[in-house]
């Protein structure tokens, strides 16, 4: 049975029809268009990202509650999983090569590891200068590091930004070895479960990307949900 909880009942934000028990469930929120979220996943809780509307980028990073040394590597997960984009049974390895979580769940197909954060340097190298001052994942990311008490609990700061998963976006490697960002494969509805390895924080920066059709040229909404 779909199962809200009262606050998002009682709210006009847009929600996904949740087949999870509401028993399950540790906590759900809605990250607006554009916006930055940061939360702790305890391990063997798995936290699941909804794409609401469709062909909206997730940038990601997963960072160790226990060691925050420890972190996601885009470097490792790659080697490790022969496979430069993510998928339903991929792990995700830190930089001290240990599994910090695992996909478990996936209706979307893949993931893009090779992208990165955009920033308001690399949209002025890859647009134009006029777009310095337009919102980044960056600026989410340093953002949420710098307010969130998550962030101020484990005292983490800006070196804790590295290389990110973009979860539901494609980012193609053409035939000369060039990227390409393209339509994501995405579709309302589609979400991807995470399961964690480790007690966690994930630090969420949900594109505000204007200048590419990673988000279709319009960021939506994108609903986190972690359960047991």
């Amino acid at each position: 049975m779909t199962i809200l909880n009262e606050e998002l009942k009682q709210s006009s934000t847009t929600v996904s029809e949740l087949t999870i028990d509401l028993d399950r469930v540790v906590s759900r929120e809605v990250c607006a268009a554009g916006a930055g979220w940061m939360a702790e996943v305890k391990q063997n809780q798995t936290l699941r990202i909804i794409d609401l509307e469709g062909n909206q980028a997730v940038d990601t990073l997963f960072i160790s509650s226990a060691d925050t040394d420890e972190r996601y590597s885009a470097t490792d997960t790659l080697a490790n999983n022969k496979n430069v984009y993510l998928e339903k049974g991929s792990d995700l390895f830190s930089n001290q090569g240990r599994v910090i979580a695992t996909i478990t769940d996936d209706n979307c197909g893949r993931h893009d590891t090779l992208g990165g954060a955009c920033s308001c340097e690399s949209n002025t190298v890859r647009y134009a200068q006029d777009t310095y001052p337009m919102h980044s994942c960056r600026n989410n990311f340093m953002y949420s590091l710098a307010t969130h008490p998550i962030a101020q609990q484990f005292q983490l700061n800006v070196r804790h930004i590295g290389p990110n998963i973009n979860f539901f976006m494609n980012v193609p490697v053409t035939s000369d070895g060039q990227l390409a960002f393209d339509d994501g494969i995405s579709a309302p509805g589609k979400y991807v479960d995470i399961t964690a390895q480790m007690d966690m924080i994930v630090l969420i920066s949900n594109c505000p990307q204007l200048n590419n059709p990673c988000n279709a040229y319009n960021p939506t909404p994108i609903e986190l949900v972690i359960y047991e």
